[in-house]
């Protein structure tokens, strides 16, 4: 069985006139030339906005980022392991190598580029670096993007409904930011996304590989954790928001139903567990090596021991999992082998580190609360490191109320169009509720919580737009789900315009980040304060003093 199918449609009320229907007005092009529409518009946003700034202009972290690659492409060790950034890092360093194989870029490594004495050179090789860092950016965006929109065409039944979706995705802050910038949080945060829809998808309908793309889900989960640490928190919420996504086609299919084949087959899903779980335990000693957290000056989150939390949420997974098969009356066996395909590819996924390999990204990876805290204000690592359960529920009390002004929009703007969206969704889950649709409603409610919850953690840090990346898309998916179980509204006279208000609020919004880095007339003095840091043998000529290069 295709694990990707559309669901089965359900009986749609007869459509009055063509005129009438909103989604037919809206998505007049049709799904694939919606699709190249929405692609020609991010590339038409980020050759408008983007592709030509001056090089320093989104210093942090293009800047960064870039130094790290160059670096690398010398065979010197990386720097930088905030994040960590390390896919981001390495997919620079491999695109720059790539791009100087085919004579398009000479500025592909440290020793390649100018001394900031001779300004001119300098600032042409740099231009290249960052032009080429942005266009690598872009495409990924646009990756992410189509990917998206083939995911969530399989989540709901109506493919206007998931063009739709894909141009709230496509045109949110959150990819105006990172479609130009080289962050690390969108290679973070779209792979768990992936899998939460990847996750939705094959818990819709059974098959015998299901436990596969289990193991698929649970190996980009890791990858996301490996480019920023902050994706901790998708993976957490990720095991509770599954459960309400099932339907009576769940349930297992005969080879799963605890025969001989399917217990010899749990078997095998076993045995490449405690395989991939050998080849990763020298990453694993690592990661939790007491020395080596010291040095990084690692505090422990709980009872003053490293590990507590993550075997908290191996817990959290199983039980979550567990409780998924008894309420869609999946096998004991399926659910074994689901859980060892989990083990499997997470384990395999973290072998990706060895690619470029450094005991910091690898510590950062299997600590990342800790990591988390070596970066938030002085408030919640006093918090953090003390005992007191009220301050802690004072700070989640104070980011949730935060995340609610700010999706208010009006007591706090933000270049954020998908607060929007909440609007309707809210009261869209009491209608389908109210119409007994409870099962949507519930599952748009998980969704939503999830992102409230996320972004009442990303306060901390002051939920800034890069960080919407992770929130969004759950957004949009609650968006498109109920709109899925309440399309007759589509008839209604006020649809049509209120949607395209909704469409021209989010280009208007989302573009706005864009367009005010593109209209800045700030200088680059303020990299200064930080370049003798993240880029010690890249000193730019318009600070002081650069250091000679060894």
């Amino acid at each position: 069985m295709n694990q990707f199918s559309a669901p089965a449609s359900t009986t749609q009320p007869p459509i009055i006139a063509a005129k009438e229907d909103a989604f037919d007005r809206l998505t007049f092009l049709g799904w694939r030339t919606g699709l190249t529409a929405i692609v020609a518009g991010l590339a038409a946003s980020f050759f408008l906005f983007g592709y030509a700034l001056i090089y320093w202009r989104n210093a942090d972290m293009d800047l960064m980022v870039i130094y790290n690659a160059l670096v690398l492409n010398d065979g010197k060790p990386q720097l930088f392991f905030d994040h960590t950034a390390y896919l981001t890092i390495l997919s620079l360093k491999l695109w720059f190598q790539l791009l100087h194989a085919l004579d398009l870029l000479d500025g592909y490594s440290l020793s390649a580029i100018p001394p900031a004495s001779n300004a001119a050179a300098f600032d042409a090789a740099m231009t290249g670096a960052v032009r080429a860092g942005r266009v690598l950016a872009w495409l990924i965006a646009t990756g992410c993007v189509l990917i998206f929109a083939a995911l969530v065409r399989r989540i709901v039944r109506d493919w206007r409904i998931a063009l739709m979706a894909t141009f709230a995705f496509a045109f949110s802050g959150a990819i105006a930011v990172h479609s130009r910038i080289l962050r690390s949080e969108l290679v973070a945060a779209c792979p768990v996304i992936f899998a939460v829809m990847v996750l939705i998808v094959v818990g819709r309908s059974s098959s015998i590989a299901r436990p596969l793309w289990m193991a698929v889900a649970a190996g980009i989960c890791v990858l996301g954790l490996e480019n920023k640490v902050q994706a901790i928190l998708l993976i957490g919420a990720l095991p509770l928001l599954l459960l309400p996504f099932g339907s009576p086609k769940s349930a297992s299919v005969a080879f799963w139903s605890n025969t001989r084949s399917s217990w010899f087959a749990t078997g095998i899903a076993a045995v490449a567990a405690i395989a991939s779980a050998s080849a990763v335990w020298p990453l694993i000693s690592t990661g939790f090596d007491r020395g080596s957290l010291d040095a990084a000056h690692f505090h422990p989150l709980l009872l003053g021991r490293f590990g507590l939390y993550q075997g908290a949420l191996l817990a959290l997974i199983a039980a979550c999992m567990i409780a998924y098969a008894a309420t869609w009356r999946v096998s004991a066996a399926e659910t074994l082998a689901s859980m060892f395909a989990v083990a499997a590819g997470a384990s395999i996924a973290l072998l990706v580190l060895d690619v470029q390999y450094d005991a910091n990204n690898v510590i950062a990876v299997f600590n990342p609360l800790e990591k988390m805290l070596t970066f938030a204000d002085a408030n919640t690592t006093d918090v953090a490191s003390g005992s007191s359960l009220s301050g802690i529920l004072l700070l989640l009390f104070d980011g949730m109320a935060s995340v609610l002004a700010r999706y208010s929009f009006v007591l706090h703007p933000s270049p954020r169009p998908t607060v929007f969206l909440t609007w309707l969704i809210v009261p869209g889950i009491v209608l389908a509720w109210r119409r007994g649709d409870r099962l949507v409603a519930i599952q748009a409610l998980a969704l939503l919580l999830g992102a409230i919850g996320i972004d009442a953690l990303g306060v901390r840090r002051g939920l800034k737009s890069e960080y919407f990346i992770f929130t969004d898309p759950l957004i949009i998916i609650a968006g498109a789900i109920l709109l899925d179980c309440l399309s007759d509204l589509r008839f209604r006279k006020w649809a049509y315009p209120l949607a395209v208000t909704l469409f021209g609020l989010h280009i208007a919004i989302g573009q706005a980040e864009p367009i005010k880095y593109a209209l800045k007339r700030s200088g680059p003095e303020s990299t200064c304060e930080w370049s003798r840091y993240y880029l010690p043998l890249l000193q730019p000529p318009w600070c002081a003093a650069p250091p000679a290069r060894s």
